[in-house]
């Protein structure tokens, strides 16, 4: 969190302002003693996500996509593996055995 004096926020409150916006919180100190605390303003959709996405986008946390998958590509079944590998049958049949 940064810290700022009132003289400080009243002589830079544009470029402190902006710094909100991108998501950080400034504490407002007089003589250092908190006073204030400027923080961003919470807009919210009907779960919360989409500020919480764009937060993390700003962050370089996420990316968001440019398009949506096909739908052809979320409706495909995952192929099946093999029956079972060695290791796991030996497992199992170490379980059934009480081992």
């Amino acid at each position: 969190m940064r810290q700022a004096t009132i003289t400080e926020t009243k002589s830079k409150l544009s470029a402190l302002l902006d710094r909100v916006r991108h998501g950080e919180t400034i504490l407002i100190t007089n003589r250092g003693r908190p006073v204030a605390r400027l923080e961003p303003v919470l807009v919210e959709g009907p779960d919360g996500s989409d500020d919480r996405l764009a937060r993390l986008e700003r962050q370089g946390v996420i990316r968001r996509p440019l398009t949506t998958a096909p739908k052809a590509l979320i409706a495909r079944k995952f192929p099946r593996g093999s029956r079972s590998s060695g290791v796991l049958q030996a497992l199992l049949d170490e379980r059934r055995r009480g081992r």
